[in-house]
């Protein structure tokens, strides 16, 4: 029975009940659920109030959405959430100084003049339009879900003042911790709350797995290309950094086991899923072969997997995640949510085995104690309202729209693209042209490309440059294109 009068809306009157008879083995895994309409008519309420009521039980692990077939309990497996909250925390990345030294250093002896990163990376930063920066990394603000994100501050803002004045827990909002373990297992990724630890952004995730796992004179690998912050980040702890190359469906795998036997890498740092800058995805095959060298050589690897909720689901693009394969045994799991819901909230996470986890706790701790708990208890109320599913929904469905429409204006203006990408904001193009020097004449036009020899840790002048199809709507971007690229 719903109460009208009861103090507790009925969308949560109907979350606690479903929750409930699920715990209690009423509701059994694979079960389906009433449909909307069938379930709102037998109870006396709205479609709409359905509809918030299951996006939460979605969001909470308790129910799945099958797209034409309605909502189905989901088969949860028998781990127990830890209430305890043990660990403490580590790790801050490299200081600005160090990290633009580095760099600075990594790109002297080239033939022609490299491209400054710390220069681009500058102006990535500075007020321009977004229309006006084809080479960035991030969505439109209006394609991102700004009144959520406002709604959540606010009513974090309400809760006891007293919550917020504090440092908060050193492994991070516990309540985020275990909202993120049921996002994990929608990946087949099992990972209980002590096995999770927060982080400022997978930036500063990437920086501690790198402090505590490897030491100067150590060698990481990285795809090639891949993102090129990192590089820099790496130098600067004293680190070897060498590049695998990347091919359409993962790494080229001859050559990491050549160069695994050459140089015992600490780690290989990976994307899996929607690689930046190529929106290229792992195979099942290549996935197995990337673990078993791991295991023969004695690596860790590390997955990022910042671009997960951008990617729509093996049926449109195979895509295989080595964490859900591996189970985070040899495997360091990162993600978090400044490309699908707020990059100035700069809340990432690891997951890893619970050992790992204890040691990326205590190494954040000594360096910032803990990140911004206000953040995570604001990424948390949005995941837990279930409003998250159908904004990731949206997001794929407008680079959907555009992505065709924009490769054939690529074609056009003589960029070439191998194997247009059918998923993920970038398109890893071929400008047939120094794009180092491109770069320079577009920023006197007040545009922002980012050039292929930044991508690579070998940073050499390339032809390539990743583009941002959801950053190339500007008339002004393909008049420039057009002309540069037709000389």
């Amino acid at each position: 029975m719903l109460l009208r009068e009861s103090g507790e809306t009925l969308i949560d009157q109907i979350v606690r009940s479903v929750a409930a008879r699920i715990d209690d083995r009423l509701l059994r895994g694979g079960a389906r659920m009433p449909s909307i309409r069938a379930f709102a008519g037998t109870h006396g309420v709205s479609a709409f109030t359905v509809v918030a009521a299951y996006d939460k039980l979605v969001a909470t692990g308790y129910l799945e959405s099958r797209r034409g077939a309605g909502f189905f309990v989901r088969e949860r497996p028998a781990m127990a959430l830890n209430a305890a909250d043990a660990g403490a925390s580590g790790g801050s990345g490299a200081t600005a100084a160090a990290t633009a030294a580095a760099l600075k250093a990594a790109q002297s002896g080239f033939d022609s003049k490299p491209i400054d990163v710390v220069w681009l990376v500058r102006n990535m930063f500075r007020q321009m339009p977004h229309q006006q920066m084809p080479g960035s990394g991030v969505l439109p603000p209006e394609w991102l879900d700004g009144p959520a994100v406002a709604n959540a501050l606010r009513a974090v803002s309400r809760q006891n003042p007293n919550l917020l004045l504090g440092y908060g827990l050193p492994q991070g909002f516990l309540p985020l911790r275990q909202q993120l373990q049921h996002k994990l297992a929608e990946l087949e990724i099992a990972a209980a709350p002590e096995q999770i630890v927060t982080s400022t952004g997978v930036t500063q995730a990437l920086d501690l797995v790198a402090r505590e796992f490897t030491r100067p004179g150590d060698t990481i690998f990285v795809d090639d290309p891949a993102w090129f912050l990192m590089f820099g980040s790496f130098a600067a702890l004293g680190a070897k950094v060498i590049g695998i190359p990347r091919l359409a469906d993962g790494p080229d795998v001859a050559r990491l086991a050549e160069l695994a036997a050459l140089h015992k890498p600490k780690l290989y740092i990976i994307n899996s899923v929607l690689h930046n800058p190529s929106s290229t995805s792992l195979s099942a095959a290549k996935a197995f072969q990337v673990l078993r060298l791991s295991e023969e050589h004695d690596f860790i690897i590390v997955e990022d997997d910042i671009y997960c909720d951008l990617h729509p689901g093996s049926a449109v693009q195979p895509a295989t995640r080595l964490a859900a394969l591996d189970q985070l045994q040899r495997v360091i799991y990162l993600s978090g949510f400044s490309k699908t819901m707020s990059a100035n909230l700069r809340v990432g996470f690891i997951a890893t085995s619970p050992e790992r986890a204890e040691r990326l706790a205590d190494r954040k701790m000594l360096s910032t104690l803990t990140c911004s708990e206000i953040g995570e208890r604001v990424v948390y109320k949005v995941l837990s309202e279930g409003s998250y599913r159908k904004h990731a929904d949206r997001m794929r469905g407008r680079l959907d729209g555009i992505r065709a429409k924009t490769l054939r204006q690529m074609e056009r203006v003589g960029l070439k693209v191998d194997g247009s990408p059918p998923a993920g904001m970038f398109v890893w193009a071929d400008a047939g042209c120094d794009t180092n020097l491109l770069t320079e004449k577009a920023m006197a036009h007040n545009l922002l490309l980012a050039p292929g020899s930044l991508f690579s840790p070998k940073q050499l002048p390339s032809t390539r440059m990743r583009l941002n199809v959801a950053a190339m709507q500007d008339p002004a971007v393909w008049r420039f294109l057009e002309r540069e690229l037709g000389k």
